[in-house]
């Protein structure tokens, strides 16, 4: 497996899997691309990505699943929304709105 950089899409499918893990037992590209919104072919380059990458597994029936780095990873930034949502509902910012802007300025740290 060679070294794969993630850029804010990869984390983004890394905690997408997490969250689903979270709901569901058995995770497909499918569900994925449900919950993001993204065409199955975007979804079958990032899957293909992230598992050349050691980020997860894919089993032979489709099932994903997360490898340690990649529960590291997912982990990481499931952690850092759920903080800065939460710091800004605190604040009094509508639950929504906090989570669309914590997800802005966590990308921000893609664009320095």
């Amino acid at each position: 497996m060679k070294a794969v950089v993630l850029k804010e899409s990869g984390e983004m499918y890394l905690e997408t899997i997490y969250v689903l893990s979270q709901k569901k037992s058995f995770i497909r590209a499918i569900d994925v691309g449900g919950e993001l919104g993204y065409s199955k072919p975007s979804v079958s380059r990032a899957i293909g990505i992230l598992r050349e990458g050691g980020y997860i597994n894919v089993a032979e029936d489709g099932g994903l699943t997360l490898t340690e780095a990649g529960l590291e990873v997912a982990e990481r930034t499931y952690e850092r929304h759920t903080v800065l949502t939460q710091m800004f509902i605190k604040l009094g910012v509508d639950e929504e709105i906090a989570e669309n802007d914590a997800c802005k300025i966590d990308r921000t740290r893609y664009q320095c």
